[in-house]
């Protein structure tokens, strides 16, 4: 079964999200647990914990189809010591903030180098940040997200992707989402049948099926290559209509979730009752 959403807001506590989510007709959905733009949230209430989990539930929402994501400020990879002492404590109050909510999986950017170290050393960074974090957590999964390799970003290449996991040592608890806009503007070309299948190939190969945890579902606005992230709405861009009937229709994308982060969230209940008009032809 598939499971489409969107990331929804969380204006008025995190308990609104599922709301949200039931509103667009989303069976998954993804949420910032806190501020998105800033190093510390606030702390989560018991009482909005519990109203969190019972509208969860209502809804239908499994931790397995939740997917929060990480404030934007963290760098994980960073070569400077202060910043990534800050992004270390920072990931670590996210991990504890899922951990309270019940969530099982926290979706991030794995981080840039700034163009002050190698790629190498910023990755091997990265995996360590993860190794503290997982070591002082439990029952959360780190996601790492593909990205489109804009500045000095890694995550773009499958090989970034898949050092990083190597050197995780916990391979039980780290997983990988992809977002297709980010990787067709990193030159993964899923645009065409043949680059499709190709893409799909190599991310078994390089980082292996079983670290798949969710997609990002995105068009983009910009060619295969661009090293631009700029998102777009379902089939306004460059993807083509043809991408979202192969995936919509792709077996290996069953039981995760699929998210929307689409710029026009006026058009999410569309985008997303067409993706499962899709998955039923």
């Amino acid at each position: 079964m598939k499971y489409f959403g969107a990331h929804v807001s969380v204006s008025g506590g995190v308990s609104t999200a599922p709301l949200r989510a039931a509103e667009i007709g989303a069976r998954a959905f993804a949420l910032f647990t806190g501020f998105s733009n800033r190093w510390a949230s606030k702390e989560l209430t018991p009482e909005e914990i519990e109203k969190f989990r019972l509208n969860c539930e209502a809804g239908g929402y499994t931790p397995q189809v939740i997917l929060p994501h990480d404030n934007f400020l963290i760098n994980l990879g960073s070569p400077d010591s202060k910043k990534l002492a800050m992004s270390r404590k920072s990931f670590l109050d996210e991990f504890r903030r899922c951990e309270q909510l019940g969530l099982t999986m926290l979706n991030f950017h794995p981080g840039s180098h700034l163009n002050e170290i190698s790629e190498e050393e910023s990755l091997d960074r990265i995996a360590e940040s993860i190794n503290i974090t997982l070591d002082k957590t439990s029952g959360v999964t780190a996601v790492l997200e593909t990205t489109a390799g804009q500045g000095s970003n890694l995550g773009h290449r499958f090989e970034h992707i898949a050092r990083i996991i190597d050197k995780v040592e916990d391979k039980s608890r780290v997983g990988v989402c992809v977002d297709t806009c980010h990787s067709y503007s990193a030159g993964y070309d899923l645009a065409t049948e043949q680059g499709y299948e190709r893409t799909w190939r190599e991310f078994d190969d390089i980082i292996g099926p079983s670290y798949l945890r969710a997609l990002h579902l995105n068009d983009d606005k910009r060619e295969l290559g661009s090293r631009i992230d700029r998102h777009a709405s379902l089939r306004t861009g460059t993807l083509g209509e043809e991408f979202f009937c192969r995936l919509a229709r792709d077996p290996r994308f069953d039981d995760m979730p699929i998210i929307l982060e689409t710029p026009d969230e006026a058009l999410w209940p569309e985008e997303i009752a067409w993706m499962y008009d899709l998955s039923r032809e």
